[in-house]
């Protein structure tokens, strides 16, 4: 046990101490200026301007920007549809696995365009070779617009006085061809060397060890694998997520895979202190965010560890902690740091069943994504959190009697206003997409989807709908979600959960871009000290319990009083 803590403390440390000079790169890729990556990258990315006929060079206002970012994802998100409703007749299909229901593949294309990943089918039995390498495309740009989306930001914040912020598509490429490709194919790599299959080759047939004939699924896993964590999206090839041994071989892919899905969420933190020139403030969040983790993450390993305590009457043995629904391989410390790490960092892969966790790591779980503001994804884990340093600046305002300040800029009606309509948009959501489940499974028993009664039941509904809003994909699989329901409905809690966050902070930042600096001052707010790193979590704390304690008490917290 103790040498599982510590493993998983050495790896934790390991990936904070990589994401400093990566953040660091990141910064000086995203600033524009000559940069020792331009002679490997920057043929490729020129070839691709000349085709397309885009000039990146043309600064674009935060508007352009969020139209640019929304016109391509639409794009994308009609292709998805036609990729996944044709999959039967269509090539790169070896094992004849069929076509997507329109329900599930609404479902499947949004929730792969918006990086959140939510997997209503299995991908065994319900993708074909070619809709996996479209997910896979997806995974990429995905996570290159939420880069694209906080570069726009960062560029706003450094500036006195602009509406020129830069050009999405040329943050956008560069965030594909800099960072995410070269950190996926050296993931990919390992994962090979372990033992993860690349191959185009059908199902292999297998006699097993006691002469059953089992046919083993396989396919171009080790690059989907890869991206599937450098880019926060979390979507399984297999429908086992990371718990199954193709996808995930050993011990060690499994610290390389949750090293690989925390390092640019880490990076990008330490890159918003490099763009800006303010590494304090960088740390300071870095702090905040550390702090609220730790606070998820540290309980949840003993909980896991403790084993379960009904079994324990039983006279069953928890040396080993609570093992239903995990893999021997990783071990319950390693499992519940995965299950953490995995829903503050909006990844959502699984190395273990979350449905099958203590009930107060399943809150822990899903408090994780409430927040959604602990790291988070590819870009918009500092875009989250950016809203609640606004707040956190406007009561700050409010308490020493000035106007607010950030960075040289008013803090005013207009962007109080958008960072609150923000923040009450999940909670929103998440209670009233909870609320119209519940409501319909008490007036219709008979409904296929709820397979756990009572507290489970409902912390089942819960966590689909928090997943589906905080970009997550991971679930409590007790639920059956493949059906028009919960297709559609978690779609359009997709749809929204992923472009309001995004276009709220960064209208935001166009906003505070356009005004005029003003110099700091004795009586200006620092914001780049722990009291205001107190007063940002604080906000947080509040929050969160405001909007989500009943439910979590009508969830997780009665189940865990009722064993």
């Amino acid at each position: 046990m103790n040498t599982e803590v510590l493993g998983v403390c050495a790896l934790f440390l390991l990936t904070l101490a990589l994401a400093w000079p990566l953040g660091r790169y990141i910064a000086g890729v995203f600033e524009g200026r000559p940069h020792w990556s331009d002679p490997l990258f920057k043929p490729l990315e020129g070839l691709f301007f000349r085709i397309s006929r885009i000039d990146p060079s043309r600064d674009m206002r935060w508007t352009e920007h969020l139209k640019a970012m929304l016109t391509i994802n639409m794009l994308w998100f009609v292709l998805s549809m036609l990729v996944l409703m044709n999959m039967a007749w269509l090539p790169l299909n070896p094992d004849q696995n069929p076509s997507m229901s329109p329900d599930l593949a609404f479902n499947t294309a949004i929730s792969f365009v918006v990086n959140c990943n939510l997997q209503h089918y299995s991908g065994e039995t319900g993708m074909s070779y070619l809709g996996q390498i479209w997910l896979m495309f997806l995974h990429f740009v995905s996570a290159a617009t939420g880069l694209a989306a906080a570069a726009v930001l960062f560029n706003a914040l450094r500036e006195r006085q602009t509406q020129a912020l830069g050009n999405f598509y040329d943050y956008f490429l560069k965030a594909n061809t800099r960072m995410l490709l070269p950190l996926s194919a050296v993931t990919a790599i390992l994962l090979l060397l372990n033992g993860t299959p690349m191959t185009f080759e059908g199902k292999d047939t297998l006699l097993s060890l006691q002469g059953d004939t089992v046919s083993v699924s396989r396919g171009p896993v080790a690059a989907f694998t890869a991206i599937k964590h450098i880019g926060t999206n979390g979507g399984g090839f297999f429908g086992a997520n990371s718990a199954h041994p193709l996808e995930d071989p050993n011990y060690a892919t499994a610290c390389l895979q949750l090293l690989a899905q925390f390092i640019l969420p880490a990076a990008m933190v330490f890159a918003f202190g490099f763009y800006l020139r303010r590494r304090r403030l960088a740390l300071m969040a870095m702090g905040v965010m550390t702090v609220g983790f730790l606070l998820l993450v540290v309980p949840t390993i003993l909980f896991e560890q403790n084993g379960n305590p009904a079994l324990s009457a039983l006279g069953l043995d928890q040396s080993l902690g609570a093992l239903e629904g995990k893999e021997m391989r990783f071990g319950a410390a390693l499992s519940g740091y995965w299950s953490i790490l995995t829903t503050v960092i909006s990844t959502g892969s699984v190395n273990a069943m979350h449905d099958s966790t203590m009930p107060l790591s399943g809150m822990n779980q899903l408090l994780a994504m409430l927040v959604n503001g602990f790291y988070g994804g590819c870009g918009v884990g500092i875009l989250n959190f950016f809203i609640y340093i606004i707040l956190a600046v406007f009561i700050a305002g409010l308490m020493v009697g000035r106007t607010p300040e950030f960075l040289g800029k008013k803090v005013e009606a207009r962007e109080v206003k958008i960072a609150m309509l923000t923040a009450l948009l999940s909670p929103l959501l998440i209670m009233g997409g909870t609320a119209m489940a519940a409501w319909m499974q008490v007036n219709d028993p008979s409904l296929p989807w709820l397979n756990n009664p009572g507290f489970h039941g409902f912390s089942e509904m819960l966590y689909e709908m928090t997943s589906a809003n905080a970009n997550n994909g991971s679930g409590f699989e007790g639920l059956g979600d493949n059906n028009p329901f919960w297709n559609i409905a978690t779609g359009f809690v997709l749809l929204l959960g992923r472009f309001i966050p995004i276009i709220g902070p960064v209208a935001i930042a166009g906003s505070l871009a356009a005004k005029k600096y003003i110099p700091e001052s004795a009586g200006t707010l620092k914001t780049d000290t722990a009291t205001f790193g107190a007063m940002v979590f604080s906000v947080i704390v509040i929050l969160t319990a405001l909007s989500y304690f009943p439910a979590l008490a009508l969830g997780p917290i009665a189940e865990f009083f009722s064993r």
